[in-house]
């Protein structure tokens, strides 16, 4: 496990050594923050900073890092170096530059920055690009968690309504209400199941792909093989998902999401001080990297050294192995997918404490991404109107049009047998396709204030040409 230790520690300088760096780019001084300057009781409201700090955790984690990670060792080793080098010096500037822009600018949303910086016509397009991006996280995010929960009990309708019904609630109440007091519990409960698990790893200390192993990956695919058969799967996986530009769109929250820049100006309107931006926003990301560093690490474990076989009774086992080479056989990629990855290893090595976190981790994570993305919604829209958000009517004037937009997603989601695939592949380059957006503009606004734009304008370039090449191959194929 040398390549995953070496990218622990490079994750903890980057934050030490290059997230000072960014700050003193920034330059954040003693001016009166947004929640101290208009405090309007709804959504500008000054909390603790431990309290902004694993909301703003929870708002960009969710499952993301973790299904993100373990999508993405099907590109073996490589996904290290994408977690730790495009967390450091793309994610974390990209998230803590969008919220310290959001602070300068009185908590404005995503789109009134990209206004701003890049004209009104882009302020329109992307006042509808991130519409349509948070209305599908909204569905997405509701759609998972009650299948999962429909399988404990209930049917899945009934927890669609109940889902849907607390999205109603956190989106319209105060954030300190609802969000702020729960939020805290399950953004502890994320990092307890990654620090439990990067303690198992350390005890069992397991034999799995190093980075130096990226051009030899074939020793270990040879041996995940059953009379003959690869049970992998993986280069059948990688010939239509090439590893550019295919890894960093898989990859996304663990390394760098557009759609942490609409969650950000959330908590720019509770700080209560510019100087807490680096903990809060920059922090913030690289614990995010470190959850989706030990993820990576357990699901190389799982798949390249037969982990799977540790986690499962001989029967499931064998029951997998009797239909490997069958007409409609799964491969071991197909077979387990991310929440059966979480689900098996947590309980396996955590106990009924796992298997709790487990079940928080794939059912409460996604929802928390959900409402938080519903609420920013409100809030862009607000802005964009220039609506007063302070009394509930004119709240329930732009929430009722919106929440009846995601129902409508929901309803075809659930006609198309396809559809849930089909609305999160697109959720994934939208995703990335805002965070072009958002390091443009960060650019431009560097610029314009005569200080070091390079640190964005690289990344910038980077995304731009991995969301173009990606859509390319996705109209061609």
């Amino acid at each position: 496990m040398i390549s995953f230790l070496i990218s622990i520690a490079a994750l903890v300088l980057g934050y030490l050594i290059y997230g000072r760096v960014i700050e003193r780019i920034f330059g954040p001084d003693d001016r009166k923050t947004p929640a101290l300057a208009h405090p309007d009781g709804v959504d500008y409201i000054a909390m603790p900073t431990w309290k902004v700090f694993m909301i703003q955790f929870l708002n960009i984690a969710g499952t993301g890092p973790i299904f993100g990670a373990i999508m993405g060792a099907w590109f073996g080793p490589a996904s290290y170096l994408w977690i730790v080098l495009g967390c450091i010096f793309a994610g974390s500037v990209h998230d803590y530059l969008s919220g310290m822009m959001s602070l300068r600018h009185d908590g404005a949303s995503l789109p009134e920055l990209i206004g701003k910086y890049l004209g009104k016509a882009m302020r329109i397009i992307m006042l509808i690009f991130s519409m349509l991006l948070l209305l599908m996280v909204g569905a997405v995010f509701v759609y998972s968690p009650a299948l999962i929960l429909a399988g404990i009990g209930g049917n899945e309708k009934m927890w669609f309504i109940i889902i849907f019904g607390y999205y109603i609630i956190a989106t319209l109440l105060p954030i300190d209400k609802i969000i702020g007091k729960i939020y805290p519990v399950f953004a502890a409960a994320l990092i307890f199941m990654a620090i439990g698990l990067f303690v198992c790893l350390i005890i069992k200390m397991p034999a799995i792909p190093e980075i130096w192993n990226i051009s030899s990956m074939d020793t270990w695919m040879t041996a995940q093989t059953h009379n003959g058969t690869d049970l992998l799967g993986m280069k059948a996986y990688l010939t239509k998902n090439t590893l550019f530009p295919a890894m960093f769109i898989t990859i996304a929250c663990g390394a760098i999401s557009g759609f942490h820049a609409t969650q950000s100006p959330l908590m720019a309107r509770c700080l209560k001080s510019e100087k807490l931006g680096r903990p809060v926003f920059y922090g913030s990301m690289i614990t995010e990297g470190f959850v989706a560093l030990v993820w990576a690490a357990v699901s190389s474990w799982f798949f390249y050294s037969s982990g799977w076989r540790d986690v499962l009774p001989q029967d499931a086992v064998n029951e997998f192995l009797a239909q490997v080479g069958n007409t409609d056989g799964k491969t071991l990629i197909q077979y387990f997918n991310p929440p059966a990855v979480v689900k098996l290893v947590c309980s396996s090595w955590l106990g009924i404490v796992g298997g709790i976190l487990a079940m928080l981790g794939v059912v409460a994570a996604p929802i928390t991404s959900g409402d938080t993305a519903l609420r920013s919604a409100r809030l862009i829209i607000a802005d964009f109107l220039k609506f007063d958000q302070k009394p509930i009517a004119k709240r329930l004037m732009i929430a009722v049009p919106m929440f009846a937009a995601v129902i409508l997603l929901l309803i075809w989601q659930q006609a198309n047998p396809n559809g849930f695939n089909v609305l999160w592949q697109y959720f994934g380059w939208s995703n990335q396709t805002l965070s072009v957006f958002t390091l443009w503009t960060i650019t431009i606004f560097l610029h314009k204030y005569k200080k070091c734009y390079w640190v964005t304008l690289i990344p910038a370039i980077f995304m731009t040409v991995v969301s173009a090449t990606f859509i390319i191959q996705q109209i061609i194929g």
